[in-house]
């Protein structure tokens, strides 16, 4: 039956022209305690990287986070899982909290930006 490659060949097509996945809500950033501690991954956190936690994408995807008050973004690539405080969605390096914006506030509402490979 050959519908069947073509069917196989449409959706390869589909998939690797998919829009960026998106996800809004708040972002948090590391205590400095955690520097030198191993994340998740088994990498070793560091507060001058560009890094971030979050609950399920898989290690290494690269996410664009978007700080909503201010428009400013950082890419981050995923080390570790978290946060675990109930409505946040990621948290950031020092680093990456200082590229956005938002040190001072502590928590802001934010957009993430990625594909999954």
């Amino acid at each position: 039956m050959k519908v069947l490659p073509c069917l196989l060949l449409v959706l390869l097509v589909v998939s690797s022209c998919a829009q960026p996945l998106v996800e809004q809500g708040a972002a948090s950033y590391y205590a400095d305690k955690f520097n030198g501690r191993k994340t998740a991954s088994g990498a070793i956190f560091r507060n001058r990287k560009k890094t971030a936690a979050h609950k399920t994408l898989p290690f290494g995807t690269r996410v664009k986070v978007t700080n909503l008050k201010n428009g400013r973004s950082v890419k981050v690539r995923i080390n570790d899982r978290g946060p675990f405080v109930k409505g946040r969605i990621i948290d950031l390096s020092k680093k990456s909290a200082r590229k956005i914006g938002m040190l001072r506030d502590g928590v802001s509402e934010v957009r993430l930006s990625y594909k999954l490979k």
